[in-house]
């Protein structure tokens, strides 16, 4: 830096010499007519920048070195934070025990969530959506919900906040949403939204969705898929897990109307629809319910499963098309009173996981503005 200001100096007091004694002699003697005078200082001008043009950046250096220093782009930040969720996790006094109508050992504590409070978050301006907001921005949508007993738990959470306070009517949907092994339909007049339910417990029945979409030419506008859990039971083989993975994002990025490269951390450009990967929640070993569960479903089993989703590039943070709905993060946390199986968690964690959604969209939906 100091010797490319030294070769400025340099620069500068030759123009000074070369050009500008001569030519201020000469300007001097043109004084009397204001054109000629005129003429001459705009010779000097375009004489000095010639002198000194050498000595600096090219423009289109210039603009490359400035484009290097502005890294930061507000709302790809934010989408990176959406998942850093704090918990209060406190138990309930007597009264409020009472006043609930606590039964379950959940119900004894009393569960509060929000985001870390920090400058950049701050910044981010995250919110927990009413019911009216998050109506707002659902309205006319296609919502799809694919996957395991985590995607149906989230399901309900959805429809909780849309529907709001109905109980008569969320009866109906819990009754009807939470038939084992089964598919769940519902179209909400008030906002014009459709949302499915997908029983998908195997990332290949959501490749084959994913294929049925592709087939007939139709992507919905949210859609929020997860599986591992079944496989890990039932297979117990992170590999064949990752290569699940990756088969079924090759089919994800062929549903997109967009080009094969996914740059990471942004958004899905040429694409109204927003992809999310529901991951799976922290098992805690020691309370799962079954022998089976205990022994396949190990602590090292579901750390080489989360590897491989990693491995597999799906998710958005490794150029992948999905975004992450961090249950891992969510449940770890929340902690141990926060689930009565070690498997299935609270109310709490999936509302959590609906508002990070709902947060992503907002964010994702003004970058497209």
């Amino acid at each position: 830096m100091l010797m490319m200001l030294g070769a400025v100096q340099l620069g500068v007091a030759a123009a000074c010499v070369v050009v500008l004694v001569p030519m201020g002699m000469a300007g001097w003697h043109l004084s009397r007519n204001k054109m000629l005078f005129f003429s001459g200082a705009l010779f000097i001008s375009l004489a000095i920048c010639v002198h000194l043009i050498p000595y600096f950046p090219s423009i289109p250096d210039f603009v490359t070195s400035v484009s290097s220093v502005v890294v930061f782009e507000p709302r790809t930040s934010c989408i990176n934070l959406v998942n850093d969720i704090s918990w209060k996790v406190n138990p309930q006094n007597a009264s409020s025990r009472l006043h609930n109508n606590a039964t379950h050992d959940l119900d004894l504590y009393d569960k509060r969530w929000g985001w870390s409070d920090s400058h950049k978050l701050k910044a981010c301006d995250f919110q927990k959506l009413s019911r009216p907001d998050a109506s707002d921005l659902l309205n006319g949508s296609w919502v799809i919900v694919a996957g395991d007993s985590q995607a149906r738990l989230f399901a309900l959470s959805l429809l909780t906040l849309v529907l709001g306070s109905d109980s008569q009517r969320m009866d109906s949907v819990r009754a009807d949403l939470f038939k084992r092994h089964s598919d769940y339909s519902i179209f909400v007049d008030e906002i014009g939204m459709k949302m499915d339910f997908v029983w998908a417990p195997y990332v290949v029945n959501l490749t084959n969705l994913t294929t049925e979409y592709k087939t007939q030419n139709s992507c919905p506008d949210v859609m929020v898929m997860g599986a591992g859990l079944w496989d890990m039971l039932h297979f117990n083989n992170a590999s064949h897990y990752e290569l699940a993975l990756r088969m079924l994002k090759t089919k994800v990025v062929s549903l997109l109307p967009l080009s094969t490269e996914l740059a990471m951390n942004e958004p899905v450009v040429g694409s109204s629809s927003h992809l999310f990967w529901l991951g799976m929640p922290v098992l805690i070993n020691g309370m799962l319910n079954t022998e089976e569960k205990r022994d396949k479903m190990s602590d090292a089993m579901w750390h080489a499963y989360d590897r491989a989703l990693g491995d597999s590039k799906l998710l958005r943070q490794t150029g992948g098309p999905l975004l992450l709905l961090d249950s891992q993060s969510l449940t770890w946390n929340c902690g141990p009173h926060c689930t009565s199986d070690g498997m299935h968690y609270d109310g709490a964690i999936y509302e959590a996981a609906v508002q990070i959604m709902l947060n992503t969209l907002l964010i994702e939906s003004h970058q497209r503005l």
